[in-house]
């Protein structure tokens, strides 16, 4: 890793001179493909560098053998898996009723632990108490793992937690889909006017999981976010995908659109921006960059309005938009055939780590599957620097990655292979776990 920072010194320094000296970009490789599961289903939805070294993995899982531990029924729980920095091992545990319990999202809070949040039709176990079909499920776990509070927000619909993030105060804003139409309008801390169908919906909660706010977002259709990031005026930008052209949303540019809204530290709408063509755009995750603008990265279908290249089929497709909400730039990456990214995170060098699925097999891709789990590297301009198939011949999918401190990059999510890349099935789909270096 210093022998990488010096060559990338020095090509700064050179680049001053009218001469520029052309070093090509590291190629790592991949080091490790691994599966966990038992005979059911297992998937891994996010993973996060913790302060440790290591990392740490959710999803969930339906089974109660193999490598899945002290779990005695067959419905879905969540499940938290952590690594040392040497990929080790250190605990794995599930979490849930005796309904359907599948978690999206982790991170690590300021105090060493974790917060998970997903989705709930348990009321039993370790879920105190359910409103309604699926409910937003948020549990605080200590450091080891063990569950220190949980809570259940939701309706009589299907509502469902998608992504969170610690604020600075040391709560949190949790967000995922709620069914307003089965809620009959509730779940908003302000009179609003009646939406339906599924909207944005944020809750606002202390350091202990208590309600300060809530607010939904959307018009008549379709609104599911899948992505926040904080803004240094104390806000925050939500991004999802929407095809409502109504009630908040003003510019729907045809079908499904990348919808992306800022709102206030108390919930209002500052702002919301469509951005797509006359297809199918679907935004997938969000992340701040470092001259304090946003990358948003999903798929697009569409090949018109503020989509300039579509190769065929899906493309991943990633867009910079500034503070206000502006589209700064758009690119496409991909083959004639289906493309899609899930996540996007910074990596150290100020560039980008892109996770998702491909089926192409040209233009640079090579398909071995159905479906082969995908990794790209981008700088910050959005060039591609390198990129890496994983899979088999069934369907190989990465839902997020990460760079460890290290310098290393752990990618995760599901396969039902179990030959070419991946080295064993256990059963229906597996969580997926590879390391790049």
């Amino acid at each position: 890793m210093k022998k990488y920072l010096i060559i990338l010194f020095l090509s700064l320094i050179v680049s001053c001179s009218k001469e520029q000296i052309s070093i090509p970009n590291r190629q790592p490789t991949v080091s490790n493909i691994k599966t966990f599961g038992g005979t059911g289903n297992e998937v891994a939805n996010s993973v996060i560098a913790t302060s440790d070294g290591g990392y740490v993995i959710l999803g969930f899982t339906l089974s109660n053998d193999g490598d899945i531990i002290n779990k005695t029924d067959e419905s879905a729980d969540f499940l938290v898996l952590k690594y040392s920095s040497n990929d080790e091992l250190l605990w794995s545990k599930t979490y849930g009723g005796s309904d359907d319990d599948r978690g999206q999202d982790i991170i690590q809070t300021q105090d060493g632990g974790y917060a998970v949040l997903g989705y709930s039709r348990s009321n039993d176990i370790d879920v105190s108490e359910n409103f309604g079909n699926q409910d937003y499920w948020l549990a605080k776990l200590d450091v080891n793992g063990n569950l220190q509070w949980q809570k259940s927000f939701g309706y009589s619909g299907r509502d469902i937690g998608t992504c969170l993030i610690q604020t600075d105060d040391n709560g949190y804003l949790i967000t995922g889909e709620l069914d307003v139409t089965a809620s009959s309008g509730e779940g908003n801390s302000r009179t609003a006017s009646r939406h339906a169908g599924g909207d944005y919906w944020a809750i606002k909660l202390n350091s202990n999981g208590s309600k300060e706010w809530s607010r939904y977002y959307g018009g008549t259709f379709t609104d599911t976010p899948q992505g926040i990031a904080k803004t240094d005026d104390g806000g925050f930008i939500i991004v999802g995908t929407s095809d409502s052209s109504d009630t908040d949303i003003t510019n729907n540019k045809g079908t499904y659109d990348f919808w992306v809204i800022k709102i206030s530290g108390d919930g209002n709408l500052v702002w919301e921006k469509n951005f797509g063509g006359s297809e199918i755009d679907e935004a997938r995750a969000i992340t701040a960059t470092s001259d304090g603008n946003f990358l948003i990265v999903g798929d697009t279908r569409s090949t018109d309005k503020d989509v300039t290249l579509n190769n065929g089929g899906a493309d991943l497709w990633l867009i910079k938009i500034s503070t206000e909400g502006n589209l700064i730039w758009e690119k496409t990456f991909g083959g004639s055939s289906f493309d899609v990214a899930r996540s996007i995170n910074p990596t150290f060098d100020g560039g980008y780590i892109i996770s998702g699925s491909s089926r192409s097999l040209d233009n640079g891709f090579s398909n071995q599957g159905q479906n082969d789990a995908w990794l790209l590297k981008i700088s910050s301009e959005g060039s591609q620097e390198w990129q890496k198939f994983v899979g088999g011949s069934e369907i190989d999918f990465f839902y997020d990655a990460v760079q460890l401190q290290s310098g290393n990059y752990i990618a995760i999510g599901e396969s039902s292979s179990n030959n070419i890349d991946i080295p064993e099935n256990k059963g229906f789909s597996d969580i997926l776990i590879v390391k790049v270096k």
